[in-house]
Protein backbone atom coordinates (compact mmCIF):
# COMPACT_ATOMS: atom_id res chain seq x y z
CA UNK A 1 0.00 0.00 0.00
CA UNK A 2 1.27 3.45 -0.85
CA UNK A 3 1.17 5.90 2.04
CA UNK A 4 -1.20 8.58 0.82
CA UNK A 5 -1.30 12.01 2.37
CA UNK A 6 -2.81 14.51 0.00
CA UNK A 7 -4.97 17.61 0.30
CA UNK A 8 -6.52 19.55 -2.55
CA UNK A 9 -8.73 22.63 -2.74
CA UNK A 10 -10.87 22.56 -5.90
CA UNK A 11 -12.34 25.99 -6.51
CA UNK A 12 -14.43 24.78 -9.49
CA UNK A 13 -16.40 22.27 -7.38
CA UNK A 14 -16.08 24.21 -4.07
CA UNK A 15 -14.51 21.14 -2.48
CA UNK A 16 -11.62 20.40 -0.15
CA UNK A 17 -10.44 16.79 -0.41
CA UNK A 18 -8.13 14.93 1.96
CA UNK A 19 -6.64 11.48 1.41
CA UNK A 20 -4.95 9.24 3.94
CA UNK A 21 -4.06 5.57 4.08
CA UNK A 22 -3.99 3.27 7.08
CA UNK A 23 -2.33 -0.04 7.80
CA UNK A 24 -5.61 -1.11 9.40
CA UNK A 25 -8.94 -2.58 8.33
CA UNK A 26 -11.60 -0.05 7.44
CA UNK A 27 -13.77 -1.26 10.35
CA UNK A 28 -11.09 0.09 12.71
CA UNK A 29 -10.98 3.44 10.90
CA UNK A 30 -14.79 3.63 10.81
CA UNK A 31 -14.92 2.95 14.56
CA UNK A 32 -12.37 5.71 15.18
CA UNK A 33 -14.69 8.10 13.28
CA UNK A 34 -17.85 7.06 15.14
CA UNK A 35 -16.96 5.97 18.70
CA UNK A 36 -17.06 9.00 21.06
CA UNK A 37 -14.31 7.56 23.25
CA UNK A 38 -11.99 7.35 20.25
CA UNK A 39 -13.03 10.66 18.67
CA UNK A 40 -12.20 12.40 21.96
CA UNK A 41 -8.54 11.43 21.53
CA UNK A 42 -7.91 12.61 17.97
CA UNK A 43 -10.42 15.22 16.84
CA UNK A 44 -8.85 18.47 18.07
CA UNK A 45 -6.09 19.59 15.68
CA UNK A 46 -4.04 20.77 18.69
CA UNK A 47 -3.87 17.19 19.96
CA UNK A 48 -5.70 18.01 23.21
CA UNK A 49 -8.52 15.55 24.02
CA UNK A 50 -12.04 16.90 23.57
CA UNK A 51 -13.94 18.20 26.60
CA UNK A 52 -17.13 16.52 25.36
CA UNK A 53 -18.18 14.27 22.50
CA UNK A 54 -21.66 13.00 21.68
CA UNK A 55 -22.61 10.85 18.68
CA UNK A 56 -26.04 9.56 17.63
CA UNK A 57 -24.88 7.32 14.78
CA UNK A 58 -27.89 6.93 12.50
CA UNK A 59 -29.53 8.64 9.54
CA UNK A 60 -30.76 11.95 10.98
CA UNK A 61 -28.65 11.49 14.11
CA UNK A 62 -26.47 14.32 15.36
CA UNK A 63 -22.96 14.77 16.68
CA UNK A 64 -21.33 17.44 18.82
CA UNK A 65 -17.59 17.72 19.54
CA UNK A 66 -16.48 20.34 22.09
CA UNK A 67 -12.82 21.30 22.42
CA UNK A 68 -11.21 21.64 25.84
CA UNK A 69 -9.29 24.72 24.76
CA UNK A 70 -12.36 26.54 23.44
CA UNK A 71 -10.25 27.68 20.46
CA UNK A 72 -13.24 26.92 18.27
CA UNK A 73 -16.99 26.62 18.77
CA UNK A 74 -18.39 23.09 19.15
CA UNK A 75 -18.39 21.16 15.87
CA UNK A 76 -21.94 19.96 15.30
CA UNK A 77 -23.70 18.21 12.48
CA UNK A 78 -26.32 15.77 11.27
CA UNK A 79 -25.64 12.41 9.61
CA UNK A 80 -27.44 11.82 6.31
CA UNK A 81 -25.70 8.51 5.44
CA UNK A 82 -24.21 5.89 7.78
CA UNK A 83 -22.99 2.76 5.98
CA UNK A 84 -20.61 0.77 8.17
CA UNK A 85 -17.71 0.36 7.39
CA UNK A 86 -17.57 2.28 4.13
CA UNK A 87 -19.30 5.66 4.23
CA UNK A 88 -20.35 8.59 6.40
CA UNK A 89 -22.05 11.69 5.03
CA UNK A 90 -23.00 14.60 7.25
CA UNK A 91 -24.02 18.25 7.14
CA UNK A 92 -21.91 20.60 9.28
CA UNK A 93 -21.00 24.30 9.18
CA UNK A 94 -23.15 24.80 6.07
CA UNK A 95 -21.20 22.20 4.08
CA UNK A 96 -21.49 18.49 3.30
CA UNK A 97 -18.76 16.23 4.67
CA UNK A 98 -18.12 12.77 3.26
CA UNK A 99 -15.84 10.08 4.69
CA UNK A 100 -15.26 7.22 2.24
CA UNK A 101 -13.28 4.16 3.39
CA UNK A 102 -12.04 1.70 0.78
CA UNK A 103 -10.34 -1.63 1.50
CA UNK A 104 -7.01 -1.80 -0.26
CA UNK A 105 -4.72 -4.85 0.03
CA UNK A 106 -5.33 -5.41 3.75
CA UNK A 107 -5.31 -1.70 4.46
CA UNK A 108 -7.67 1.27 4.16
CA UNK A 109 -7.70 4.28 1.87
CA UNK A 110 -9.72 7.14 3.31
CA UNK A 111 -11.03 10.06 1.27
CA UNK A 112 -12.65 12.93 3.15
CA UNK A 113 -14.39 15.69 1.24
CA UNK A 114 -15.89 18.95 2.38
CA UNK A 115 -18.25 20.30 -0.28
CA UNK A 116 -19.24 23.93 0.16
CA UNK A 117 -22.38 25.42 -1.40
CA UNK A 118 -20.54 28.33 -3.04
CA UNK A 119 -17.15 29.78 -3.94
CA UNK A 120 -17.58 32.35 -1.18
CA UNK A 121 -18.24 29.65 1.42
CA UNK A 122 -15.16 27.73 0.30
CA UNK A 123 -13.00 30.86 0.49
CA UNK A 124 -14.29 31.55 3.99
CA UNK A 125 -13.31 27.99 5.01
CA UNK A 126 -9.83 28.44 3.51
CA UNK A 127 -9.47 31.83 5.24
CA UNK A 128 -10.48 30.22 8.57
CA UNK A 129 -7.87 27.49 8.00
CA UNK A 130 -10.35 24.61 7.73
CA UNK A 131 -8.03 22.88 5.24
CA UNK A 132 -4.97 23.19 7.51
CA UNK A 133 -6.86 22.29 10.69
CA UNK A 134 -8.48 19.27 9.06
CA UNK A 135 -5.08 18.13 7.78
CA UNK A 136 -3.77 18.16 11.37
CA UNK A 137 -6.89 16.43 12.66
CA UNK A 138 -6.57 13.65 10.08
CA UNK A 139 -2.87 13.26 10.93
CA UNK A 140 -4.02 12.79 14.55
CA UNK A 141 -6.48 10.14 13.33
CA UNK A 142 -3.75 8.23 11.47
CA UNK A 143 -1.55 8.27 14.60
CA UNK A 144 -4.50 7.25 16.81
CA UNK A 145 -5.40 4.24 14.65
CA UNK A 146 -1.72 3.16 14.53
CA UNK A 147 -1.40 3.42 18.34
CA UNK A 148 -4.62 1.51 18.87
CA UNK A 149 -3.45 -1.29 16.56
CA UNK A 150 -0.16 -1.62 18.50
CA UNK A 151 -1.93 -1.72 21.88
CA UNK A 152 -4.89 -3.75 20.95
Amino acid sequence: MINTMKTTVDRTTFTITFQRSFAAPREDVFDAWTDPEQITHWWDPTGVPLAACAVDLRHGGTFRFTTASNHAPPFTGVYSVVERPALLVFDAMGAVGTVRLEAEAGATRMTVTIRCPSAEHLEQFVKLGVDVGTDRTLDNLVAHVARKRKVG
